[in-house]
């Protein structure tokens, strides 16, 4: 198994990226690492609200996928230099001024990998 220090999982987001949506939240990862998979979504939390998996969208090149259409079967391949936009339905917790996020995605050669970052709105 891959083990990615956390300081290079952090250059993935896109600082300055968070929104605040009428129902969520959105945000944005660029792969600055090199060529990956991205096999799924366990969660993403922003403040004190969690987003499950179910409630997550990646949308890609114009393409939407979901927590269904995403496993370690089916990963999706995530190049270096693709920007992919996080869309979180539900409650809205992006509030003015430092916002804490945690994502947690998948990997299948790194297994579960977490990215924790702060972002101003």
């Amino acid at each position: 198994m891959v083990v990615v220090p956390d300081f290079l999982i952090k250059r993935i987001y896109q600082k300055g990226s968070l929104k605040k949506l009428e129902n969520g939240a959105s945000i944005n990862l660029k792969n600055v690492l090199g060529p990956g998979f991205i096999s799924g979504f366990n969660y993403v939390k922003i403040n004190d609200v969690t987003y499950e998996a179910k409630d997550v969208k990646f949308i890609m090149n114009g393409q939407e996928y979901t927590s269904a259409d995403v496993s370690e079967a089916n990963p999706i391949a995530f190049r270096l230099g693709q920007v992919g936009t996080l869309v979180m339905s539900g409650a809205c917790s992006v509030t003015d001024g430092v916002n804490k996020i945690v994502i947690e995605a998948l990997n299948p050669e790194a297994g579960v990998v977490k990215l924790s970052v702060e972002d101003n709105v």
